[in-house]
């Protein structure tokens, strides 16, 4: 008995200095944390309502303790109706999953199976069957995906390996040999957007930043969206020495991203030359012109970069993911995936697109041979095909049926002279600038220029925020880009059904 007790009482005094060690502990993670943000500039002062789980809250004879230590996560709304899910809670010591965020993947996976069987039964692509399933789930249908931010922030995970699965089928061989024309048709064609946006704006008196913004939204085309067009058709049959249709249009979209990135940088210029009194337009103006320089010379230290981890790194980083992937072909996924990360962050801390980031690493990779290209390809296209899967019903969550029918007739003809109008500039400076060998691809490109990039959802949720273009401004962007990408595939079918020969139709198709 006495031993007994003597090992209780070690036992006692272990427990009570894990105890005191779990108190310090605590106390040390984020212990004033409210304190040190409330002071931060642009914090302000709100009531909100905590809602606790739905299983939590079922339960009966359940104490507020008992709630706030329990596995569940609470729910935040402010007085705007803005839903927040706890992302950093008080206690770190207990492991904690957001459900609400697994029950919105898994009825996205569920559902996106039969939309995508319909479309592919009537003829359309699967693309539109995602779409339909986000338009579902989202707020214009059952409204049952409770965690969009993080719903839209997986699907850019989509994003970002549909760009790299892209770069490694575009090798910097085929870039160096159309760099020329695919420098020279975007900045014409959004020059040409820009000048078109602000004689219209003229007419229909509207702010010059409204209109600059607007056509340089519209401007852009969606590179994940051509990118699944042209799957499997730059790996064709031709020579190497040859340039396809897929080679040009792919450079074209990369500048098209470059351009993204720089118009990013120069958008708060803008905003606040919007803002500004007219007295300091001028300032405005050289504002923007230094910003833009900053972003050029970020997108020649990014081209320096690639130049030095071609020479110097990819070549055995490369070499020794393929022999210790001999037997766990996780080491080349993760190896490849963490290349891929390495890159964006790399764009993204140089001021440039995370997207182009994606597409350089898909294009050093490729710069290794046709059979890493393929073992690589082999591996991460099932990944890329489910992030893609969330990525387009992710486009869905921000369509809205209603607005649409409410106003059909306006937007039906605004998508329409969108798309036409980009289709007959893509045309006009194709026809200037592409040799007369290859006058017969710029029906086909301009095809695959005609939509509008899925990217104008940012650009327009950033500039409505800052007041640059009013709610009805985005609402109609919105509606006339998801439009544009349903009516892509078949004026895409079109260019290639009247354009290429039947022996290269089933790659493109």
């Amino acid at each position: 008995m006495q031993h007994q007790n003597k090992s209780l009482s070690m036992l006692d005094e272990i427990l009570e200095d894990v105890r005191r060690a779990a108190d310090r502990l605590e106390e040390e993670i984020e212990e004033h944390a409210f304190d040190d943000n409330k002071s931060v500039k642009g914090v302000n002062f709100e009531a909100v309502l905590r809602v606790e789980e739905e299983e939590a809250s079922s339960k009966q004879n359940i104490t507020k303790r008992d709630v706030e230590e329990g596995l569940g996560l609470s729910m935040l709304i402010d007085s705007q109706n803005n839903q927040y899910v706890l992302t950093k809670p008080r206690d770190a010591t207990i492991p904690r999953a957001d459900h609400h965020f697994i029950k919105d993947i898994v009825s996205i996976g569920v559902l996106s199976l039969p939309c995508g069987w319909l479309c592919t039964a009537i003829g359309l692509p699967t693309m539109f069957g995602y779409i339909i399933c986000g338009v579902l789930l989202g707020p214009s249908g059952l409204n049952s995906i409770k965690s969009m931010v993080q719903v839209e922030t997986l699907g850019e995970f989509g994003v970002f390996f549909s760009l790299f699965l892209v770069g490694l089928e575009f090798s910097p061989e085929k870039l160096r040999k159309v760099w020329k024309i695919s420098l020279q048709g975007p900045c014409y064609m959004t020059l040409l957007m820009t000048a078109f946006g602000l004689l219209w704006g003229h007419l229909l008196q509207i702010k010059p930043t409204q209109s600059v913004f607007i056509a340089t939204c519209l401007s852009l085309s969606s590179t994940p969206l051509v990118s699944r067009f042209l799957a499997g058709s730059a790996r064709s049959d031709k020579e190497a020495g040859d340039v396809d249709y897929s080679t040009l249009l792919l450079g074209m979209l990369v500048m098209q991203d470059v351009q993204l990135g720089l118009f990013i940088a120069v958008m708060p210029a803008l905003i606040q030359a919007g803002a500004a009194p007219s007295s300091s337009v001028v300032v405005g103006v050289l504002r923007t012109l230094l910003l833009a320089g900053q972003t050029l010379f970020s997108l020649a230290a990014v081209c320096l970069l690639c130049l030095l981890l071609k020479t110097y790194l990819i070549g055995p980083f490369c070499r020794k993911l393929h022999v210790e992937s001999k037997g766990n072909k996780e080491v080349l996924v993760l190896g490849v995936s963490a290349f891929i990360f390495l890159m964006l962050t790399v764009t993204e801390l140089l001021d440039v697109s995370m997207e182009l980031g994606c597409f350089l690493a898909g294009a050093l990779v490729s710069s290794q041979g046709h059979m890493v290209t393929e073992e690589v390809m082999a591996y991460l296209e099932p990944i890329r095909d489910f992030l893609a899967i969330v990525f387009f019903a992710s486009i869905g969550l921000h369509v809205f049926p209603t607005f649409v029918v409410y106003e059909l007739t306006v937007l039906v003809f605004l998508t329409l002279s969108v798309v036409v109008m980009k289709f007959v500039l893509a045309a006009l400076v194709l026809s200037l600038i592409l040799p007369k060998s290859s006058q017969y691809m710029k029906w086909i490109i301009s095809a695959g220029l005609a939509q509008v990039s899925e990217f104008s959802f940012v650009l327009g949720s950033r500039a409505r925020r800052a007041g640059v273009i009013s709610r009805e401004v985005y609402l109609l962007i919105l509606s006339v880009t998801t439009l544009s990408l349903l009516l892509a595939p078949v004026l895409w079918r079109a260019a290639i059904t009247k354009c290429v020969p039947r022996s290269e139709r089933r790659s493109s198709l």
